[in-house]
């Protein structure tokens, strides 16, 4: 039960230590609960880009506001959330989802028509919204196995996401950068650490109706 604690904790880290790196091991534990995100109707409409590449991400920084989490973090990882989700993706969650559970195919094909009906609802601009949504839902997961491991790090929309995407090739790829985040651990002299965290009272957020 350490969670609250551990919220408590964290903060969006402002100068990240780049003599510090976060190990494989704590990677692969914070990609697993990306993995583990839920998502609407499974479909998991997100991919997420590792920035490995120090060159690459020296050309990211001024697109996004100079800001140094960018270069200096550990890990750099890029929340894409896909343009349109297509009859493909959906038979391909179908497959899976038959794989895993050890289903036939055409038991749960019903469904798979369902899903596919209902994002023939949303026009485009809906439909990117809508994945956008399941991309913030990872982020929020990585952000909380993050906390646990008493990693820093730092959720950022700050950047031009037309040129960012155009660097990254995205657009080619049927994606769409909807938010960052720069994963690493804090800097001695990130004068952000010593700030009380500032939330609106647990009695203004909740109303029981």
């Amino acid at each position: 039960m350490q969670l609250i604690k551990n919220l408590k904790w964290r903060y969006a880290t402002k100068k990240f230590d780049p003599s510090k790196k976060v190990s494989q091991q704590n990677i692969d534990y914070i990609k697993e609960a990306v993995q583990l995100t839920a998502s609407s109707y499974g479909l998991q409409p997100f991919k997420v880009l590792e920035i490995e590449n120090p060159e690459l991400r020296a050309e990211l920084k001024p697109l996004c506001w100079n800001q140094s989490q960018i270069t200096d973090a550990s890990h750099l990882f890029v929340f894409c959330n896909k343009i349109v989700v297509t009859g493909e993706d959906v038979d391909s969650s179908m497959q899976l989802r038959s794989e895993v559970n050890d289903i036939p195919i055409e038991k749960i094909s019903g469904y798979g028509d369902f899903v596919m009906g209902k994002l023939n609802e949303k026009s485009n601009v809906e439909m990117f919204h809508w994945t956008a949504k399941q991309a913030y839902m990872a982020l929020s997961n990585a952000i909380s196995a993050c906390a646990e491991l008493q990693i820093d790090c730092t959720p950022m929309e700050g950047f031009e996401s037309g040129p960012v995407n155009e660097k990254l090739g995205l657009k080619e790829k049927g994606l769409n950068a909807a938010v960052l985040l720069a994963v690493g651990y804090r800097h001695a002299e990130d004068k952000a650490q010593n700030s009380k965290k500032v939330r609106k009272p647990i009695s203004a957020m909740f109303e029981v109706v």
